[in-house]
């Protein structure tokens, strides 16, 4: 019976040290190193007693109480002895929760879970840090490293490039992102990086047919009267293929490769982790935000993995274009159209458009002059409408992604009347890839829109009030040397040699970055689409007047925003905003006339009217207390352990030494209290 007994006493006793500690340390730290602190504090605790005890003289080595010991005292000393081990568990919690947070370490279950996870995470690291090393990046990757301000960007930026290049469809796809965050990188590394491209063979028949078999069922061929194997064209997470639908409708198939998600989804958690660690450690890290860009490349990038995502963007941007028709007139841009019931995650079907990229050089040739304008002006229009008035708008319109489509005569823009053409011949557009689609708020749209008509009447006061609404400015802005510079840019635009309106955004983004600008992810890519229109345009009509088209275009918005049923709406918004406060203003003006002709008027300030406030300062105050008490009882404990030992309690213990171990057990209690409050504050 004497081991169950132990064995019981040793698990009552730890059950008791382990709610103890907890409640010493008054917050809350994990329960298994508590555990492991209780089972060791316990297990040494026995053996501490009687070794104390008989080095104190409180008993003999037969076990009995020594002579001239008083059972009380035995019995105090003994509990301030208890009580020290209780309080070096407790110090061990604290430098346990010191270096090592609660929450920080996985727990052992989830540890031997994740356990081949991290081990491919491993190997992952490993080959992303050899490629960095290998291009002559690995100086940025240690702690406390910094960009030096005379760096050859250019140069560095090539050296990225090639290590996005090697790191494989995510980190090229970051390289891609970066790339359209000049503001961020600045414009050598954008305009280095904006070379990256993804160079992928097709994937084999077999897996593709697989995947059309597991998104649309073993009976997927029903749906297709024709479906060519060799892909159109093939990226780094899906291809393109040809295929006639059953209702004899030309479509074109995006299928998702297979393991694309598994792979992009496993990268983007280490570059998720990485990013934290480089803000953490490293300056260059915290300067560029590293890790907003991270998650915002995640969400980006996991959004681009769900087709249905593409599709309902697709949808989403159809509804701001082709605005420029009118009844009798052609759509001039258009949406090609997606087919719901043949689109899942991983499959897209589409319209197919049988027109050239405008990245092509022969893309615009057979097309007269007034054929290119009409196009690029439309183009230019349907762009301002996504931006200014749906706020749903196409962020990655590069010229590979504007396909000039041929229309023969009689053929009708979307079923609205005869094509426009030279010849017979007409053309139209149609805007691609779907998987980048910003969005703008009405504050934002309308910010963006103060902005164009402030740049184009030559406003730059305007211009720096709008570009403070979009954005987020730094605090102490120079106000008067932005300004200054705002009109440089202006007035570059205005006289001809700074290119078009759209061009301004690329000045833009210069100039908020200089100053400390904080530029939203959404409004980034409405300045980026905006931007990038320029180089689509001029690809269609070299000739045309960007700046005049520009005007005209925001002309029609304008006066869609001024007109009678705009006005009306706009108003009666407001006065539902209003009329309340309206309706209240004449009792409460009276009232405030009222008390002071009485004299009965006062200001009235509560101080810490906010709990987040009071919550602050009585943590505060209880830290204050918390220490000085602590501090207050070390010394005083100190002070009795080298004074006097004053009267003697046992011939080898006397009073004053018992009293200042016990003040000095409350000091570090106290102490270590408030040590674990400071390390399990908010980071």
């Amino acid at each position: 019976m004497t081991p169950v007994i132990t064995a019981v006493g040793f698990v009552i006793n730890t059950a008791l040290l382990f709610s103890v500690t907890r409640r010493l340390l008054g917050v809350p730290v994990g329960w298994i190193r508590t555990l492991v602190v209780a089972i060791v504090v316990t297990g040494g605790m026995s053996g501490f007693l009687e070794l104390a005890s008989e080095r104190l003289g409180l008993v003999t080595d037969s076990g009995q109480l020594g002579p001239s010991v008083d059972t009380t005292v035995a019995g105090l000393v003994l509990l301030l002895l208890v009580a020290w081990g209780v309080a070096l568990g407790v110090g061990a919690l604290v430098l346990l929760e010191a270096l090592f947070p609660t929450g920080t370490l996985p727990s052992p279950v989830a540890f031997l879970r994740d356990l081949p996870a991290r081990r491919r995470r491993s190997r992952r690291y490993g080959q992303i840090v050899g490629i960095a090393v290998r291009h002559g990046l690995g100086g940025f990757l240690r702690a406390g490293s910094r960009l030096p301000e005379d760096h050859d960007h250019a140069r560095l930026g090539r050296r990225l490039r090639l290590a996005f290049s090697d790191g494989g469809v995510t980190f090229v796809k970051l390289g891609q992102m970066l790339a359209t965050r000049p503001d961020v990188i600045g414009p050598d590394l954008a305009a280095e990086l904006g070379q990256l491209q993804a160079d992928t063979p097709p994937e084999d028949w077999a897996e593709i047919e697989a995947t059309l078999r597991a998104e649309l069922g073993d009976e997927w061929r029903e749906a297709f009267a024709e479906f060519e194997e060799k892909p159109l064209a093939a990226a780094s997470v899906g291809q393109v293929h040809r295929a006639v639908l059953a209702d004899g409708s030309p479509v074109v198939v995006k299928v998702q490769r297979a393991g694309a998600e598994a792979q992009v989804r496993a990268d983007l958690d280490i570059v998720t982790r990485m990013a934290r660690w480089l803000e953490r450690t490293t300056a260059w890290g915290r300067a560029l935000g590293v890790r907003s860009l991270a998650e915002g490349f995640a969400t980006s990038l996991r959004e681009e993995l769900d087709y249905l995502v593409e599709a309902a963007n697709a949808v989403a941007v159809a509804a701001a274009t082709g605005k420029d028709a009118s009844d009798d007139d052609q759509v001039l841009v258009r949406v090609p159209t997606t087919y719901p019931a043949l689109t899942t995650s991983r499959v897209l079907v589409m319209e197919l458009v049988d027109g050239t990229p405008l990245s092509r050089a022969d893309a615009a040739q057979g097309l007269d002059a007034p054929t290119r304008e009409r196009l690029a002006r439309a183009l230019l229009a349907s762009v301002l409408t996504q931006v200014l008035q749906t706020g749903v708008f196409h962020a990655d319109l590069h010229a590979g992604n504007v396909l000039v489509e041929r229309l023969g005569p009689g053929t009708t823009g979307g079923g609205a009347g005869p094509a426009a053409g030279v010849g017979g011949a007409g053309a139209r557009l149609a805007l691609l890839d779907y998987g980048a689609v910003g969005r703008l708020d009405r504050t934002a749209r309308d910010a963006v829109g103060r902005l164009l008509f402030a740049v184009d009447r030559g406003d730059s006061l305007g211009a720096v009030d709008a570009l403070c609404d979009v954005i987020d400015a730094p605090a102490g802005l120079d106000d008067r040397a932005l300004e200054r510079e705002v009109g440089a840019v202006i007035s570059r635009v205005q006289h001809g040699s700074g290119g078009a309106t759209t061009s301004v955004f690329g000045d833009l983004f210069v100039l908020v970055v200089r100053h400390g600008f904080t530029v939203p992810p959404q409004v980034a890519a409405a300045f980026r689409a905006l931007g990038a229109l320029e180089g689509t345009l001029q690809a269609l009509d070299p000739e045309l007047d960007l700046v005049t088209a520009a005007r005209s275009s925001g002309q029609d918005y304008l006066g869609q925003r001024l007109g009678p049923q705009q006005m009306r709406a706009a108003l009666e918004e407001q006065l539902v905003h209003v009329l309340p406060i309206l309706q209240r203003l004449p009792r409460r003006v009276d009232g405030i006339a009222a008390a002071v002709q009485s004299g009965e008027a006062q200001v009235r300030v509560r101080w810490l009217a906010d709990p987040s406030d009071r919550a602050f300062i009585t943590g505060l105050v209880h830290h204050l207390v918390t220490t000085a008490l602590a501090s207050v009882l070390a010394v005083c404990g100190v002070l009795l352990l080298v004074a006097d030992p004053g009267p003697a309690l046992t011939p080898s213990i006397d009073l004053n030494p018992v009293l200042g171990g016990t003040l000095f057990l409350f000091a570090f209690v106290l102490a270590s209290r408030a040590l674990a409050a400071v390390f399990r504050a908010p980071r």
